[in-house]
């Protein structure tokens, strides 16, 4: 549309409104209250007959016009509420001179509607109109005419536009939020307590990321966002909390993919006396619970492929899968094989640097990426990986060179992360001292010496199973959506 045919529009709009005015109609009002919503008077009459009529049955109904049709003397209406859709029939028999008024409705425009119901001859439950009240005007036209607002982008960039014209939408966010309510529930059961810890890091730590920078004025002193909320929940661990865990957003600034935004939604949970293997075992019954409940079946179908989350799931070794995948002849712990290998099988994309002579961290990462991940359909638990990439896990009680560290993985996608903690404050200051190694050598994704944290520890903190599990792309397998961004309300776009 274009913008003068917009202003004409509003312009016009602005003369209806200003009819209803005259028409001694209160243009804002200050409150609603229906006494019925849309899906729930349709469950209630799902077995009416064409024809049927409950002049007894006198309701309430408010939503958006989102279909008008004007026929002379009598004009049908579809109101849009926060559960559906519903039929209003108004005529001019009936109301008489504020008939008129019906004509200066346009759509978009927020309605009260009072009046019996009845179900038309092709099946449709309708309310008789006997009374209306304009609750809102809206001044911009629906976009494309309610057949639907298609652009990504500008569904993103105007989530409020994309929750009105395709309904549809909603259905994510209503899958998200009681999954967070369930595993609110789920863990309140076991006894953990929901606690809140800081935003604004002065040293972020907890994950292998670069972070956002604030400066705050009144302390002048450059602040982070935080990029996990790990630390502070151990240091709660250590202050004698038994089990606590947190919902929160995470910040990192990093790149934007079909399962990356530099803003998300992260469960972490710590608990005092258990390990990693205590921990899958909560993961399992917490995911498998979950599905059941809100899908009504341990069997999901994403994005063509089903996934069964019936317990057990199956674990899948870390270095074994990357040596089976990779098809490397010799134990991908031995470093100097590994780089070697890596320089012949991986050669470097122009303009970027030599996988082969990167961190051995990434190296890990780099080849778990290609060879293993996307061959995962899971649910399942990739299992015991590489002490290199896993600073903040406590060493395997069997296997040397290895972490007590689980990732719940499912259609290929990493769902979260768990260990049984470090606590070993030697140790710990020691990786420490790897990562800030790194740092110095420009990996600013590398994590931080955080001598606070260090501290802590070297108070006690007891054997410890810890968990982070991300809701965004829980949320994405729950609603069958390819892209994390159709699961966050407001994803980061580039500012127009």
């Amino acid at each position: 549309m274009s913008q003068k045919s917009l202003q004409e529009q509003r312009q016009q709009r602005l003369r209806n409104l200003e009819s209803l005015e005259e028409r001694g109609f209160e243009p804002y009002p200050y409150r609603y209250e229906p006494s019925h919503a849309a899906a729930a008077l349709k469950e209630e009459h799902a077995g009416a007959e064409a024809g049927a009529r409950f002049p007894e049955e006198v309701v309430t109904l408010a939503g958006r016009v989102m279909t008008l049709r004007n026929m002379g003397k009598v004009s049908f209406a579809t109101l849009q509420d926060a559960t559906g859709t519903i039929q209003a029939y108004l005529q001019k028999d009936t109301l008489q001179e504020g008939y008129n008024a019906v004509k200066k409705l346009d759509l978009g425009d927020w309605l009260e509607v009072q009046g019996p119901l009845f179900v038309t001859r092709t099946g449709e439950l309708t309310v008789e109109v006997h009374a209306f009240r304009p609750l809102v005007k809206s001044l911009r036209p629906l976009p494309d005419k309610y057949h639907g607002l298609t652009d990504k982008e500008a569904r993103y960039r105007q989530r409020y536009l994309d929750l009105m014209v395709n309904p549809e939408v909603r259905r994510a966010f209503v899958l998200r939020s009681r999954a967070i309510a369930y595993m609110r529930r789920y863990l309140d059961d076991l006894g953990f307590l929901e606690v809140e810890t800081p935003v604004l890091q002065a040293v972020p730590g907890g994950a292998e990321a670069r972070p956002f920078v604030t400066h705050h004025n009144a302390l002048d002193y450059d602040f982070h966002l935080r990029i996990s909320l790990e630390l502070y929940l151990k240091r709660l661990i250590v202050g004698g909390f038994d089990a606590v865990y947190e919902i929160g957003r995470n910040f990192r600034n990093e790149g934007i993919s079909f399962k990356h935004n530099p803003e998300y939604t992260m469960l972490e949970l710590y608990w005092a006396g258990r390990d990693y293997i205590d921990i899958l075992e909560l993961v399992e019954g917490m995911y498998s619970g979950l599905v059941q409940e809100l899908t009504g079946s341990l069997r999901l179908r994403y994005q063509g492929r089903t996934l069964d989350f019936t317990p057990p799931w199956p674990r899948v070794d870390y270095v074994g899968s990357l040596q089976e995948k990779a098809g490397l002849d010799f134990d991908p712990l031995d470093e100097a094989r590994l780089r070697d290998w890596v320089a012949r099988n991986q050669p470097p994309a122009p303009g970027e640097p030599a996988l082969a002579e990167q961190p051995v961290n990434h190296i890990y990462d780099k080849l778990y990426d290609i060879y293993v991940e996307p061959e995962l359909a899971g649910p399942l638990f990739v299992m015991d990986h590489p002490e290199a990439i896993s600073p903040l896990a406590k060493r395997h009680r069997s296997r040397a060179g290895l972490v007590e560290r689980f990732e719940p993985v499912a259609a290929g996608m990493e769902l979260g992360n768990a260990f049984s903690e470090l606590n070993d404050p030697l140790d710990q200051r020691r990786r420490f001292e790897l990562q800030q190694a790194l740092r110095e050598a420009g990996d600013e994704e590398a994590q931080m010496l955080d001598e606070d944290f260090l501290t802590a520890l070297e108070y006690g903190m007891p054997p410890t199973g810890g968990l982070g599990l991300g809701i965004d792309r829980l949320a994405m397998l729950l609603a069958d959506t390819a892209s994390i961004r159709d699961v966050i309300l407001f994803p980061l776009l580039r500012p127009e």
